[in-house]
């Protein structure tokens, strides 16, 4: 599926964030479409390609053998061709920093999706950090939700690793899609049947902090008339200090999460009353998905067969950003969004690919 022609992207477009160079080059690698981009992150502390930006363009060039330009560190501008077939098999990646394991996965899912064979990634890096996809997340309510759409992937922590310093490692196991991607309506959020979740520090047990973070989230739940089972793990694997707090409610429709990682300065408790409250007003709101899959959805409801309809607890810059995204870029195909008050509705264009690419 191609119209043969360079998709331009201007990186400093809507929220200017990374995530418009993550799927932007993911979904010129599905089209087997050349894209330039410019500006790419212009309005950040440290603009330009940093580690874990770098590292998924390099990724999706490693799964189709592309070729790309100007993929260098502080780079602000990037030529990219993607090969004709993205390949399946077991794919190992280091991004070296505390940089998001979980942003180059989610980079590297739409490609796995229609890849030649199962694939299986390795990658290492942060697991937990401010202004990134929890793998606690990942695993327990976006892959789930995914599975509703035909997409069959699952994740498995390693070893834990924190920001700044990394040395996380997950595995992310997928199967090709069979067929197209399945759209999914989700039309309201419905009863509450249990919330879960996982309290994890490392290197941090004598001060309690899986115990301090998991008994706070518990007290602020059931003050909102929810019970909770939180796991708590003391891990002594991981390379640095470093904590993190997730938890998931399942509904009789959906999956609702949230989640917060310890930092310097940041108390115990606070992490588990910020992320009770984060979970409460999601499910409080009336929305059938969480602040967090409102956005990471998008990208495969475009791509899907059929309308993908669901409601947003709020309109967040990514909301925004992934929505002009695959409208600059699927909107040739057919993809057409439409947000009426909370309710987000996208058509996607039934994305399809042969094995010979």
């Amino acid at each position: 599926m191609s119209d043969g022609q360079m998709i331009e992207l201007d990186g400093s477009a809507k929220s200017g964030s990374g995530t418009l160079l993550r799927y932007g080059v993911s979904l010129a690698t599905l089209l087997a479409e050349e894209l330039h981009m410019w500006n790419i992150r212009v309005g950040r502390d440290k603009p330009g390609l940093r580690h874990q930006h770098r590292q998924s363009v390099l990724a999706c060039r490693d799964m189709c053998r592309g070729i790309v330009e100007g993929a260098a560190l502080g780079s602000m501008e990037i030529y990219y061709r993607p090969g004709k077939e993205i390949i399946g098999g077991s794919y190992g990646w280091n991004i070296g920093t505390g940089g998001s394991t979980t942003m180059l996965a989610m980079t590297l899912l739409p490609l796995a999706c229609f890849a030649t064979e199962p694939c299986i990634f390795n990658i290492s890096g942060g697991l937990f950090q401010d202004f990134a996809p929890s793998a606690y997340h990942m695993k327990y309510v976006l892959f789930p939700t995914l599975r509703n759409m035909g997409i069959d992937a699952d994740l498995e922590i390693k070893r834990p690793g924190y920001a700044e310093q990394g040395g996380g490692i997950i595995e992310v196991n997928t199967q090709p899609v069979a067929g197209k991607i399945q759209s999914l309506r989700l039309s309201h959020c419905g009863q509450v049947r249990q919330i879960k979740g996982i309290a994890i520090c490392s290197h941090l047990e004598q001060i309690k902090v899986s115990d301090r973070m998991a008994d706070q989230c518990y007290k602020v739940l059931r003050q909102k008339g929810y019970e909770a089972k939180i796991e708590k793990i003391y891990d002594t694997i991981a390379t640095h200090e470093g904590a993190a707090l997730a938890i998931w409610a399942e509904t009789d429709i959906c999956l609702f999460g949230a989640d917060r990682a310890g930092r310097k300065g940041r108390r115990a408790e606070g992490i588990g009353s910020y992320v009770a409250n984060s979970l409460i007003q999601d499910i409080e709101s009336g929305a059938s998905v969480d602040r967090f899959l409102a956005d990471q959805l998008i990208l495969y409801a475009a791509l899907a067969e059929g309308v993908t309809e669901y409601v947003i607890p709020r309109l967040s810059d990514h909301v925004e950003a992934n929505l002009w995204l695959v409208e600059q870029i699927l909107g040739k195909f057919g993809v057409t969004t439409e947000m009426s008050g909370s309710r987000l509705r996208i058509k996607g264009i039934g994305y399809h690919r042969s094995q010979s690419g």
